[in-house]
């Protein structure tokens, strides 16, 4: 039976489904498509990566799709599409948007894994001291991949006026995602050396940073909707608190300050969505 941890955390993702859902709702159908694509390929690719790598396990939630919690599947869709309305507003080049995508979802997951295998949804079979407060660095180099292959794979085609863009742009980017996906695992977990992980994780996850801020980009350039601030604003928020309710976040007290720098990010990249909250307040 699942613990009231679980279940929380599984109502919070289902909430951000429902942000998303109602702006995708009021977009129109590339928008729906985008979004119900983002759910197939999150469950698709943790069904694919747990049997290609038998590298981590979930425990028992309330709604599973065999061994998937099917919440991580619409946490991944969410995290997709607030990342992707985040950097469609920006004078990023259009072929470098994934790659911010791809940054943004980090900024969730570096606050998000060493908090949620202490509260047990999820076990890397490691320990608590393995790495990145017992999550392999390999772990950041997937978030990053996952997340850039599927707003890839969409971009190609979503561009589009006409229904090439519109009905085969999510098809494209579950192709391009899993094979993307399956790829980087390969590539991190058989064809690079165990000791050279930490190397290969941290130059790739730089390079992407580097290219984006050398870039100069501009944000908020055309109105963004408000979840992009919500979904990482809400996994930031819950995990702060569970954490410091259960006590996780001090073991080791690096982990709080980890959440508490990681939500500071979250706020500063989404100040105007802030300023227009507090101010229809």
């Amino acid at each position: 039976m699942s613990n009231a941890y679980f279940i929380l955390f599984e109502l919070i993702i289902y909430l951000q489904l429902a942000l998303c859902l109602r702006h995708a709702w009021k977009q129109g159908m590339p928008n729906l498509l985008r979004l119900f694509a983002g759910i197939l390929f999150g469950v698709m690719l943790e069904l694919a990566t747990i049997r290609q790598l038998q590298a981590y396990e979930y425990g028992q939630f309330l709604l599973m799709v065999l061994d998937v919690p099917l919440c991580i599947g619409v946490a991944w869709s969410c995290i997709i599409y607030s990342s992707m309305e985040f950097s469609d507003a920006s004078s990023l080049p259009y072929w470098m948007r994934p790659i911010l995508d791809g940054l943004l979802a980090l900024n969730i997951d570096l606050a998000l894994d060493a908090v949620a295998i202490r509260l047990g949804f999820w076990d890397w079979g490691a320990g608590l001291d393995f790495q990145y407060f017992g999550v392999p660095y390999a772990n950041f180099w997937a978030w990053f991949w996952v997340v850039f292959s599927f707003s890839l794979g969409y971009r190609l085609l979503a561009w589009r006026a006409d229904w090439v863009g519109r009905w085969l742009s999510p098809l494209l980017a579950l192709t391009v995602g899993l094979t993307g996906v399956l790829g980087t695992n390969s590539l991190i977990s058989f064809a690079v050396p165990f000791e050279h992980h930490d190397a290969v994780v941290l130059v790739t996850l730089i390079l992407a940073l580097v290219l984006v801020i050398a870039s100069r980009p501009r944000f908020y350039l055309t109105p963004v909707p408000s979840l992009v601030f919500w979904i990482p604003f809400l996994t930031h928020v819950y995990l702060l608190a569970a954490g410091l309710i259960s006590g996780v976040i001090f073991e080791p007290p690096a982990l709080l300050w980890v959440a508490v720098a990681m939500l500071s990010i979250a706020f500063y990249l989404h100040r105007p969505t802030v300023r227009m909250i507090f101010a229809r307040r």
